[in-house]
């Protein structure tokens, strides 16, 4: 019962410490192609679908996105592929 006991602690502090490695980022990506005023919904939802994406806004103005994102879950790669494949390459601002 003592191993079980150990086996179970152990597997709690993997399971917090990767947890708690995981952190909420926010990255602003230029947006190419945004012509219309449907443009931004179609890039925000493409955004929205990316597993870990807690937040998104678009700037038809600016032909950017702003995404929040839990990097334990998601990568910029996913998000430019997103917006990429729904017909807006992106990539990071500079």
């Amino acid at each position: 019962m003592n191993k079980l006991a150990m086996h179970a602690t152990f597997v709690a502090v993997v399971f917090a410490s990767s947890t708690a490695m995981a952190a909420d980022k926010t990255i602003t990506l230029a947006v190419k192609n945004m012509d219309c005023a449907a443009c931004p919904t179609i890039v925000k939802a493409s955004l929205q679908a990316v597993p870990g994406v807690t937040g998104v806004v678009v700037s038809y103005k600016d032909r950017t996105a702003t995404v929040t994102y839990d990097d334990a879950k998601a990568d910029v790669g996913q998000l430019t592929s997103a917006t990429t494949n729904a017909g807006y390459p992106s990539a990071p601002r500079s």
